[in-house]
C-alpha cells in the first residue's frame, strides 16, 4: 500500500472516531460535564505525556512553556477547554445536532478569521460560501426563534484554537500535552472536590462505580488518537484531501444525533444544513483548485529550472 493510501486511510479512521465519539459521551452522560471534562483532560494528559516519556521527548515542554510562544500555547488552552466542555454538555444535553452544525461551520468561521487577524484575502466563491454560511445562521435564528449559539460557540472556539496553533512551532503532540498539563491542576481540585462529596449528587464516579471506572479512561484514547492518526496522515495528503476528509467528523456526529439518539430535525434544520453544505461544496472545490493550481505552478518552475540547466 503507497504512503499516499495510508495517509488516507488513518485520516478517515481518525474522523470516524472523532464522528462517533458522541455515542460515548451520550452513553456516560451520568458523569456530569465538568467532570467529564477533568477526565477527557487527565487522561489525554496520560496518553501523550506516556508517548513522549517513551520517546525521550518530556524535556519539549519545558522548552515550550519558557519560550516566547507560551502565551499562544496559554490561549488555546483556554480555547480548546471551552470547546470541549460545550461539546460534551452540548451531547449529553440533546444538542448534538447542533454541535455537529458547528464543526461544519468551524472551517467557514477560520475563513473569517483569516481575513480579519492575519489580512488572507477571500477569492469570490470564498466569501460566497461564508455568506452561505451566515444565511444558514439567520435561517435556524428565524426559524427557531433562536440563535444556534451551540454550534457558533464551537466553531468560534475551535477555529481561534487553530489560529492561535499557527503560532506555535511545535509538533501536534508536544502543544497538546502542553495543554493538557496546564489544564491538570484545575482537573485535578474538581475531581477531588467533587469526589469529596462536595459537587452534590452524582459526581465523582471514578473509584466508587466499576463499570464508569472502566470506561473514564477512553476519553484520552478518543482524543488522543485521532490526533495521531491525523499528524500521520497530514504528513502523506495533500491539504486539499486533508480538508475534504476532515467533513466526515461532522456528518457522523449529525447521523449519530438523528438515528441513534433520536433528536429532532425540523425543516428549519434541513433549509440550514443544506444551506452549509452547499457552502462546504463551493469552499471544498474553490481549496481544490487553488491547491491544484498551486502544485501546477510548481511543477511548471521546477521543468524550466531544469530547462536552464
Amino acid at each position: 500500500m503507497s504512503q499516499a493510501k495510508k495517509g488516507v486511510l488513518a485520516v478517515i479512521f481518525a474522523c470516524m472516531i472523532w464522528g462517533f465519539a458522541p455515542a460515548y459521551y451520550k452513553a456516560l452522560s451520568r458523569v456530569a460535564a465538568p467532570e467529564m471534562l477533568s477526565h477527557r483532560t487527565l487522561w489525554t494528559l496520560v496518553f501523550f505525556g506516556g508517548l513522549l516519556a517513551a520517546q525521550g521527548r518530556l524535556g519539549e515542554l519545558g522548552r515550550l512553556l519558557a519560550g516566547p510562544q507560551r502565551w499562544a500555547v496559554l490561549g488555546a488552552t483556554l480555547l480548546i477547554s471551552a470547546n470541549w466542555f460545550i461539546f460534551i454538555w452540548a451531547v449529553q444535553g440533546g444538542h448534538a445536532v447542533e454541535a455537529s452544525l458547528g464543526y461544519y461551520i468551524f472551517p467557514l468561521v477560520a475563513v473569517i478569521i483569516g481575513v480579519v487577524g492575519f489580512g488572507e484575502r477571500l477569492s469570490r466563491a470564498q466569501a460566497g460560501a461564508v455568506g452561505l454560511a451566515a444565511l444558514a445562521v439567520l435561517v435556524l435564528t428565524f426559524g427557531l426563534g433562536v440563535a444556534p449559539l451551540i454550534a457558533l460557540s464551537l466553531a468560534a472556539t475551535f477555529a481561534g484554537y487553530s489560529a492561535l496553533k499557527r503560532g506555535v512551532a511545535a509538533p501536534a503532540v508536544v502543544s497538546v500535552t502542553l495543554e493538557v498539563l496546564v489544564m491538570a491542576p484545575f482537573a485535578v481540585g474538581y475531581l477531588i472536590y467533587a469526589t469529596a462529596g462536595y459537587g452534590g449528587p452524582g459526581v465523582g464516579w471514578f473509584g466508587h462505580d466499576l463499570t464508569t471506572s472502566l470506561w473514564l479512561p477512553l476519553t484520552g484514547l478518543i482524543t488522543g488518537g485521532p490526533l495521531m492518526l491525523f499528524s500521520y496522515s497530514a504528513r502523506r495528503v495533500s491539504l486539499a484531501t486533508l480538508g475534504l476528509a476532515q467533513y466526515l467528523n461532522p456528518t457522523l456526529q449529525f447521523l449519530t444525533a438523528v438515528l441513534l439518539f433520536g433528536e429532532p430535525f425540523s425543516r428549519w434544520h434541513a433549509v440550514a444544513f443544506t444551506l452549509i453544505w452547499v457552502a462546504l461544496g463551493v469552499y471544498s472545490f474553490e481549496a481544490w483548485r487553488q491547491d491544484k493550481a498551486v502544485r501546477k505552478a510548481a511543477v511548471s518552475s521546477a521543468t524550466s529550472a531544469a530547462t536552464l540547466k
